[in-house]
């Protein structure tokens, strides 16, 4: 694919923090309207690669390009312009505790001051309608939801000012498997009512099957296999393979110290 055709185009970047290199030249596009998720063990560099992409990690090297634009370097109203194309779904969904549902997901709308409170109330409100959640729970705090309702509020959040982009990181994490599911359904239903681009770093193999139109897997800092969803079973990588199946013998090695 051309950077031109690209909505997110990225091509030998570069991470080293101190003597450890986390990236090592990863190259990678994502197509408008697409899915990548990006699979690989726990340090493999997963979200150092976003974390690049978002412009929160300077890259050591290498060439990011969203919609064209280069990414890299930007400051002030260009890189806030930037900003404005991405929405984020934490590990976690990092709601801030003393604010209600709604000021949660319209926490961007409110300090980008595009809306008024009430402006920004009423718009929180549908958002949550399309994450199927009721305006009964607007005024609840993050502690009064359970931890399926905690994730449908993150994800209102992060489509709450219409980004074009939308990066996941690990989505379906302390959900049981049924929450889980019903969070990858909603990812999906809101991916294609908006129209989004998406990238997301999971260990969840259902989650991968379920949202996931292309999967690229990163070891040792490169992407070592990048290939349709439907195809990953077929790899025709022992790397792939042995995550997929989460065994413990293959090519992938854990640092573990035995006792």
């Amino acid at each position: 694919m051309s950077s031109e055709h690209a909505k997110i185009h990225v091509r030998g970047l570069k991470k080293s923090f101190g003597r450890k290199t986390v990236l090592d030249g990863i190259d990678f596009d994502v197509a408008k309207g697409e899915s990548l998720v990006i699979i690989g063990g726990s340090g493999s560099g997963k979200s150092v690669t976003i974390k690049c992409v978002l412009g929160l990690i300077q890259p050591d090297a290498g060439v990011i390009e969203i919609d064209g634009e280069k990414a890299t370097s930007l400051s002030g109203r260009e890189r806030d312009q930037l900003m404005a194309k991405f929405g984020m779904l934490f590990q976690g969904g990092a709601l801030f505790d003393s604010m209600t549902v709604w000021e949660n997901v319209a926490f961007r709308l409110i300090q980008e001051r595009s809306h008024s409170r009430k402006q920004a109330r009423e718009a929180a409100i549908e958002t949550l309608g399309m994450v199927g959640l009721g305006g009964d729970v607007a005024d609840l705090l993050p502690s009064e939801v359970s931890g399926g309702m905690m994730k449908r509020v993150a994800l209102a959040r992060a489509i709450a000012a219409r980004p074009d982009i939308i990066f996941f990181d690990e989505p379906t994490t302390g959900l049981d498997p049924i929450t889980a599911d019903v969070i990858n359904d909603l990812i999906v239903s809101v991916r294609e009512k908006l129209g989004l681009t998406t990238v997301s770093i999971t260990h969840d193999m259902a989650s991968v099957r379920k949202i996931a139109d292309r999967v690229a897997m990163i070891h040792q800092g490169q992407f070592i296999w990048t290939g349709s969803v439907g195809d990953i079973d077929n790899s025709g990588s022992e790397y792939v393979d042995q995550f997929i199946h989460g065994r413990a013998e293959g090519p992938i090695t854990m640092d573990i110290r035995k006792p």
